[in-house]
């Protein structure tokens, strides 16, 4: 599809679907992207099917506003990634940029999603909100993580918010704000404590609910905590990206 352009900047839609095909597999019925968000296959591994955002263009910009929704349905294993990194700019639009992620995952489904890091330029403004809703056995692994700056420079503002829930109720409902005109202490000693790159990660499996993570210390900067659900949060704080990466990944293996 063509890019749909609005005096507030550039709006565009993605959206996936995935359902079992009874047989074992995964199959896409619905495989939809406009402008800068394309979306396409790539080679899956057994049962699972993968799934790629590629960036057409530069954004998101100031004015613009992204929505991604995905879904997993019965018997569908799905995994999403992204060919590179996100990184929010200023545009000409003195508008902050919005970009909207919803997820959905039904019972004997599982959903990965683990795009690349997101990073906030300076002079940008982006407000990102990510939903997930699973059905009560339904399996998630969501991984996000956030670069306050390119190499060298101040980072934009950022405003992030996640929420999951599971068969309906609220397990996690957290935001995280950065950068300028963010609340005083985003960056103190409660907060990120002068590092640059943040990280979460979800995992929600039933077996959870009966045998949940225990909460500690993976390692500095990084704490797993169970919550109230079949579920476990993993946050982490690094002085860069690949750090952050490599701990989230290793704290991801003790999960299992």
């Amino acid at each position: 599809m063509d890019r749909v352009t609005t005096p507030g900047g550039v709006r565009a839609r993605a959206r996936v679907l995935a359902h079992g095909d009874g047989r074992g597999g995964t199959v896409l019925p619905v495989l939809q992207g406009e402008g800068p968000l394309a979306v396409r296959r790539t080679r899956g591994s057994g049962a699972e099917a993968r799934v790629m955002l590629v960036g057409a263009m530069s954004g998101p910009l100031g004015g613009d506003h992204f929505t991604v929704t995905a879904e997993a349905a019965r018997g569908a294993r799905l995994r999403i990634g992204s060919a590179a990194a996100t990184l929010a700019l200023p545009g000409q639009d003195k508008a902050g940029a919005r970009y909207d992620v919803q997820l959905t995952v039904g019972d004997d489904a599982e959903l990965h999603w683990l795009p690349e890091q997101l990073i906030s330029a300076h002079d940008s403004d982006l407000h990102v909100t990510t939903r997930v809703d699973l059905a009560a056995e339904a399996r998630l692994v969501l991984r996000e993580e956030q670069v306050l700056g390119r190499s060298g420079e101040e980072p934009g503002r950022l405003t992030s918010r996640l929420t999951v829930r599971i068969a309906g109720r609220c397990v996690l409902d957290q935001e995280l704000a950065c950068g300028p005109g963010a609340p005083g202490g985003w960056d103190g000693p409660a907060g990120l404590a002068g590092h640059r790159a943040v990280g979460q990660l979800v995992v929600v499996r039933p077996e959870f609910a009966a045998d949940p993570p225990a909460a500690r210390t993976f390692a500095e900067g990084v704490a797993v905590m169970p919550l109230a659900g079949p579920a476990a949060l993993v946050t982490a704080v690094a002085p860069d990206a690949l750090l952050l990466r490599r701990l989230l990944e290793e704290a991801s293996d003790t999960l299992g």
